[in-house]
């Protein structure tokens, strides 16, 4: 993409109404607009990096077993009635009547649906186990809406539901969910940690949430110094393994780990001393098992071996897409901008030309950028006529990881500039040498 030919509205002052590094950031460097309080616009950079996001939710849900789909946002109030949550679920539900009448309510989260789905076509035992899942806007009329995308009203959440015949079954499915989520939050250079939470309206009485430490995190949480040393890495994981996943979650949820909600004083003063951490974090995903609670009440049941008709062992697993934008921000930026690692970033890498209208210059732009497109490198070209502050300025506010300089005194030496936007560490190269590079690099994601 040339960024002549682009919509990049960024802005020099920091808005006033911006808290937090990351709604700071993702203001000024064009990628989202407040249409109301708590809901944004997402602009074309900041929808790349959702997509971004969102493809890696999908690769690695698939990987693990499990099947996209998409429920709308709107559902009838009678499912919710029917699994008794309509009116416990409170004033966070954004309750609405259509032109008929009837009570509908623009979702929260997908349960009652889902479930309803199920029942509709699934009645033996032999088409268990299933994991079914979407990603979709969800509404939440948040009382105090701030923080930008991190306590949003409207937000993109990747919502998954399980069902299994027994509780065994379905705590494996949990154990899944566990070891795709460390994969996932990994692969966006998060260090994601699980943490023993309570269930909230969803229900329940095993969940973890996962959540990114950070000064600006809401909730206070307590842990283990050890649980810094672990990391998922490039291992491989055989997902119907039962007792490989299971050793992976034993593994993560051994050092202690838990929100304000869950926190238990005894339990922690076992950890040695110089290791007990208190801090805060960034909530980044939740899991549940609920066991029966909506496949009784909704009568979800199918016929198992002995020929009876039971209730279906489920879960949920949300991740939250939207919400990660932003704590991959509030995790990775400096004080010249955002740091995007490579797996979300909205472009691969960076061009600039710092002569435009040179006729060396510009062909040499012209060439890099063809090639870079040709091997799916995805560039941002910065051809404007504009000073070489200006254009550096720019690449760093939106963080982009890496930067190809093009100019004329290093084109009289036969070289150009790769620069990493992490470490800041430039390198003079051969076109073809920064270009094998960055492929390289991409290549190992």
């Amino acid at each position: 993409m040339r960024l002549t030919q682009y919509f990049l509205p960024v802005l020099k002052e920091t808005p006033s109404e911006a808290q937090i590094a990351s709604h700071r950031l993702m203001l000024r460097a064009g990628m989202i607009r407040q249409a109301s309080a708590g809901i944004y616009s997402w602009l074309p950079l900041g929808y790349r990096v959702l997509r971004r996001i969102e493809a890696v939710v999908h690769e690695e849900q698939e990987r693990a077993g499990h099947i996209p789909m998409l429920m709308p946002t709107i559902q009838p109030a009678d499912l919710w009635r029917e699994s008794g949550r309509y009116d416990a679920y409170g004033p966070e539900m954004l309750r609405i009547r259509d032109r008929h009448d009837r009570d509908m309510l623009y979702g929260p989260t997908n349960e009652e649906l889902i479930t309803d789905i199920f029942r509709s076509a699934v009645t033996s035992y032999r088409d268990l186990p299933l994991t079914l899942y979407h990603v979709q806007w969800k509404f939440r009329d948040e009382i105090r809406p701030r923080f930008g995308v991190m306590r949003g009203r409207e937000f993109l959440m990747k919502d998954g539901y399980n069902f299994d015949l027994t509780r065994e079954d379905a705590l494996h499915a949990y154990n899944r969910h566990m070891v795709s989520y460390l994969r996932t939050y990994e692969r966006m250079g998060l260090k994601a940690i699980p943490m023993r939470a309570a269930s909230g309206p969803i229900g329940g009485d095993d969940t973890h949430e996962f959540l990114v430490l950070a000064e600006t995190g809401e909730s206070t949480v307590y842990y283990d110094a050890a649980i810094g040393d672990l990391a998922f890495g490039r291992r491989q994981v055989d997902y119907g393994d039962r007792a490989a996943v299971q050793a992976i979650c034993d593994e993560w949820t051994a050092p202690y780990a838990r929100t304000d909600e869950t926190h238990d004083e005894a339990a922690f003063a076992e950890v040695p001393q110089d290791r007990r951490r208190q801090g805060r974090g960034i909530e980044v995903g939740q899991i549940f098992y609920f066991g029966t609670k909506y496949s009784e009440t909704m009568k979800a049941l199918v016929v198992n071996e002995a020929g009876e008709r039971v209730p279906v062992h489920m879960g949920s697993h949300g991740i939250g897409v939207s919400r990660l934008a932003g704590a991959i921000i509030e995790a990775s930026h400096d004080e010249r901008g955002i740091v995007w690692p490579e797996a979300v970033a909205p472009f691969r890498v960076g061009l600039v030309n710092l002569k435009q209208g040179d006729a060396q210059a510009d062909g040499e732009c012209a060439k890099i950028y063809r090639e870079l497109v040709r091997v799916g490198l995805d560039p941002l070209y910065d051809d404007r006529d504009e000073r070489a502050g200006a254009k550096f300025a720019t690449m760093d506010l939106i963080g982009l990881p890496w930067r190809i300089t093009v100019g004329p005194r290093g084109l009289s030496r036969g070289v150009v500039e790769l620069t990493c936007r992490r470490t800041g560490e430039s390198e003079e190269l051969s076109s073809a040498a920064a270009l094998a590079r960055v492929a390289d690099i991409y290549s190992r994601l």
